[in-house]
């Protein structure tokens, strides 16, 4: 049986990164939601200006004003990345539950009574799991690819399809917030501090100007942080080249002396060996690049630098607690 309360608050956190053309819509969209919900009032709705170069942070600071006691903006320094952004959204919600979402119209808001329905149910976590996706066939393909490697191999239980956007209650919030980990992938960390979760189907609408903020690199970065964060399986393989590598040996030693003792036979195989030796070379160099991954990451959680600077907020009455995780200016 549930405990959720009748009356609760709800926050939602959306970092935006250059979505000048488009805040005030997606703003829009999710307080017509809100009211359609009956939740206006009992809503906050936390826009994090993660190093906006257009003019996002002034359109913000705008709805805020307009928007008062609904609308607060975290401007941070400069683009941290959506992780951190998120994370620094976290640390000033203020709800009973919170929805974690994109700015760029692809989440798509009506799903906010499901999520909400479910965690009044009891259900601590409630994600999307994205359907129906928009992006080119390729694009599609490389993301189904990695939600499926990565689930094979992840040490927690990694639901397929499934980002950052869903429902997470208070406690769930606390908890990831107890994680200092600077190379962040939130899906992770969402199944790894546990409690009770669920996943509903959710259609994955397209962005309002079909351009992706992320680009290569930063989808390249989400997808090794997922990686490495939470399998162990990269070094598995390089052990097992190691392994099968030293067998071939063995085979090619068994097989000269055997010409060399029975045959008589000279071994020149010259072609095989040079083949051999670019092999194992190529193997030797992908286990210390995968090596160096690991080593690289130790190398950023030794550092302690911030997750997030954040320079200044607008309409936020919660204020941030200081922590090795935050600083602000």
């Amino acid at each position: 049986m549930s405990n959720r309360p009748e009356h609760f608050k709800l926050s939602i956190v959306a970092p935006v990164y250059n979505e000048g053309a488009y805040l005030e819509h997606f703003v829009s969209e999710i307080i017509s939601t809100l009211e359609k919900l009956n939740l206006k009032e009992f809503s906050e709705i936390i826009l994090i200006n993660d190093g906006s170069t257009d003019d996002t942070g002034k359109i913000a600071d705008s709805l805020a004003e307009q928007y008062q006691n609904i609308i607060g903006v975290i401007h941070l320094a400069r683009n941290f990345g959506q992780p951190s952004a998120i994370t620094a959204g976290l640390h000033y919600v203020q709800g009973d539950c919170v929805i974690i979402m994109d700015s760029d119209g692809q989440d798509d808001p009506k799903c906010f009574s499901d999520f909400i329905k479910l965690w009044q149910e009891g259900y601590d976590v409630v994600f999307a799991k994205r359907t129906n996706r928009k992006e080119t066939i390729l694009f599609r393909f490389f993301a189904w690819l990695f939600y499926r490697l990565l689930s094979i191999s992840a040490q927690v239980n990694l639901p397929l399809d499934a980002g950052n956007f869903g429902l997470l209650d208070k406690k769930v919030v606390d908890a990831i917030k107890t994680c200092p980990e600077r190379n962040r992938y939130l899906p992770g960390l969402r199944s790894w501090v546990g409690f009770k979760q669920t996943g509903i189907d959710v259609e994955r609408r397209a962005r309002y100007d079909k351009k992706n903020r992320v680009g290569l690199r930063g989808l390249w970065t989400l997808a090794m942080n997922a990686f490495f964060s939470f399998s162990y399986v990269p070094l598995f393989f390089f052990r097992l080249a190691g392994f099968c590598s030293l067998l071939l040996c063995f085979i090619i030693i068994v097989f000269a002396l055997y010409h060399k003792l029975i045959t008589g036979l000279a071994v020149t195989a010259w072609a095989s060996q040079l083949i051999s030796v670019s092999f194992f070379g190529g193997i030797n160099l992908l286990g210390i690049g995968l090596l160096g991954e690991y080593i690289a990451r130790i190398y950023d959680e030794v550092k302690q630098r911030p997750l997030f600077i954040c320079t200044r907020t607008t309409g936020l009455k919660n204020k941030i607690t200081d922590d090795f995780n935050t600083t602000k200016y």
